[in-house]
């Protein structure tokens, strides 16, 4: 999949934005992105908000939000979360969970599935979506360099 490298035109002005139909192009650390809001496209100053896809057997890498919250809403699929130090805590949600991830919280994303893949809404207090992102190594515990593919 192609990454756009300009984010949809939004529909209207004077104070409300609409994005239509926008396409999935962009991907980041293995997920797809459909096209949403962030200070890419609108006047955001402090959210951003998208609907993202993990294939089937898919994972988003270990990495850490800095300074920002992340609520997730899942559509579709079971996800599991390996989170904390080194990555020593799990979880496992499913379509109709709510997820909250704190500022600062280690966190690698497993779609559980063979064969289904994973849906989510995914909205950030950052308005620049992923630059406010690093990569996390759950061995070491350390931040490093992001790996090939963890492109915008």
């Amino acid at each position: 999949m192609t990454n756009s490298t300009e984010a949809e035109s939004p529909d209207g002005g004077n104070g409300i934005f609409t994005v239509r139909q926008s396409p999935m192009h962009r991907s980041w650390n293995n997920i797809v992105y459909k096209t949403g809001l962030s200070a890419k496209n609108v006047p955001a100053r402090s959210l951003s908000m998208n609907l993202a896809r993990i294939p089937p057997g898919g994972v988003a890498y270990a990495h850490i939000h800095v300074d920002f919250e992340v609520m997730l809403y899942i559509l579709e699929g079971r996800v599991r979360h390996e989170y904390g130090p080194h990555l020593r805590h799990s979880i496992e949600n499913q379509a109709g969970d709510f997820i909250f991830i704190e500022p600062g919280i280690p966190h690698e994303v497993f779609n559980v599935s063979d064969t289904d893949e994973v849906v989510a809404i995914v909205a950030r207090s950052d308005a620049s979506e992923w630059e406010n992102i690093v990569d996390y190594d759950r061995d070491t515990g350390a931040v490093i360099q992001r790996r090939a593919g963890s492109e915008e």
